[in-house]
């Protein structure tokens, strides 16, 4: 029997009829407390009862132990859904009236791309990008241009140039190009490096503007990522026109100590904080931000909001019902992405880019 929802419950069953196992537990990511996640025997089967949290999707994976001391995570055999994820596959528990976005199911002219190679002095390497562009868009023709962090995963993951294919399409955005830029050693560069933020700005936007003619540029993250878009931007005033965050690991030295083993803790924190004690901002872009509503980053994420409010960004934080997953990150895509590029598009900001 796959896993249901109950009322205020989530029951999980596991068969084990030859009692092959010393013990089933939980593996989730929704703060479910740690002394409630292991299964109880019953009969020929393992089972296990949990409040239900306050998300509307929940990705979760079994953890096997064997009677010879093996351990593995698996998904669960009885559950259909599925998604794949940065590390690995999950099953997914769908809670009553979640329903994924309309746009997940068009099926629109899907716009060409090309794989680039950029490169930047101060990087060691170059790093790997695909330049999608919308239908119909001509090489010589200026367009908005989306800068994406984890470019590629967040295309294979959460569907993003599926989005503005469809977005396109729709007529509710105009005609632009994303720029997908892989990582290239992820912790490192994407965690507030002054070094990697000023390849970005000075180096790699500056290519991709001569390779394809830009109107403005937009910058777009998540996790790390989104923490490198506004270190690069803060750094370097003009380069983007408008910031697409998600998740962003705006690391605090007092809301985030279960962070504090991360090799680069401390240049992020001392990065928020300067940021969160700072005067009124040089180049006050529109920003979107968004963090899942139980994700343990919503403090930070929070707080930042209000610094930069406080500094004369038009900032916006939208709270979605899911954890720090690329299915809850492509959840928000609509409508606030588009918004987004519509404020960047018509507000007072392009007549100066």
């Amino acid at each position: 029997m796959a896993a249901q929802v109950e009322g205020d419950v989530l029951a999980f069953r596991f068969s084990d009829p030859a009692r092959a196992l010393r013990a089933v537990r939980l593996q989730q990511d929704v703060r479910l407390p740690g002394d409630r996640l292991d299964f109880v025997r019953h009969a020929g089967e393992w089972v296990l009862t949990v409040p239900r949290p306050d998300v509307d999707r929940m990705e979760y994976a079994l953890e096997l132990r064997h009677a010879d001391g093996r351990s593995e995570w698996v998904t669960d055999p009885d559950n259909p859904h599925r998604v794949r994820g940065a590390f690995g596959d999950k099953s997914v528990l769908l809670m009553p009236g979640y329903v994924p976005p309309a746009w997940t199911g068009a099926r629109p002219p899907r716009g060409p791309r090309r794989a680039l190679r950029l490169a930047s002095r101060g990087l060691p390497q170059e790093v790997p990008a695909v330049l999608w562009s919308s239908v119909g868009l001509a090489d010589d023709v200026e367009a908005p241009l989306l800068v994406v962090h984890d470019g590629p995963e967040y295309d294979d993951l959460a569907d993003l140039t599926l989005f503005l294919d469809a977005m396109v399409s729709s007529g509710r955005l105009p005609a632009l190009r994303a720029a997908l830029l892989a990582p290239v050693d992820r912790n490192e560069t994407y965690s507030a490096s002054a070094t990697y933020g000023r390849a970005l700005a000075l180096g790699l936007v500056p290519a991709l503007r001569r390779d394809a003619p830009t109107t403005v540029v937009l910058g777009m993250g998540a996790s790390l990522g989104g923490l490198a878009m506004l270190q690069a931007q803060r750094a370097h005033p003009g380069v983007f026109a408008g910031l697409y965050l998600q998740s962003s690991s705006f690391f605090h030295r007092v809301l985030d100590e279960q962070e504090s083993g991360f090799a680069r803790f401390t240049r992020i924190t001392s990065f928020v904080d300067a940021v969160l004690r700072a005067g009124p901002a040089e180049d006050p872009v529109p920003v979107v931000m968004s963090c899942g509503l139980i994700e343990e980053n919503v403090e930070n994420n929070r707080l930042m909001t209000r610094a930069l409010q406080a500094q004369g960004y038009d900032t916006r934080l939208v709270e979605n019902r899911d954890v720090h997953t690329y299915t809850g990150w492509r959840d928000t895509l609509d409508p606030h992405l588009v918004d987004l590029v519509r404020r960047v598009l018509e507000g007072p900001a392009e007549a100066g880019r």
